[in-house]
């Protein structure tokens, strides 16, 4: 035989208080979450809109021992270089990849955690080294 349920608001309607027992158990604001009039969510929600919007809408599990490398292109180390004067330049980005946005005419020696392919191409191309360093 099919055991068929009530619905919660059917169960309770006729009632005064909805499932709370004596009605002195619901009385007052200590019935609402503790936030006034609101319920729970409502502050929480204004906390994020306003204080930590680039935590809204992130999805995926990070894991809090993994360090995650920034990112500098080609262009940006070129601009390095020129500002730097003197024969060979060396450069050292640590915790950095080195992306292939950009070229470079001088030869470089650049140590960074991590090249794309077409990065490390275009350095050794140009004269340079690309050292991977941990």
């Amino acid at each position: 035989m099919v055991v068929r349920r009530q619905k919660h608001a059917r169960k309770y309607l006729g009632t005064r208080r909805w499932g709370v027992g004596n009605i002195k158990n619901a009385r007052g604001a200590g019935d609402r979450g503790g936030v006034g009039r609101a319920g729970a969510r409502k502050h929480n929600f204004t906390y994020m809109t306003s204080k930590a919007r680039e935590e809204m809408h992130k999805k995926g599990f990070h894991p809090w021992n993994q360090k995650r490398l920034g990112e500098i292109t080609l262009m940006q180390i070129s601009g390095m270089i020129n500002e730097s004067k003197g024969g060979k330049a060396e450069i050292e980005l640590r915790n950095v990849k080195v992306l292939s946005n950009g070229s470079i005419n001088k030869a470089v020696v650049v140590k960074a955690a991590g090249f794309s392919k077409a990065a490390a191409e275009k350095i050794k191309a140009a004269g340079g080294d690309a050292i991977v360093i941990e």
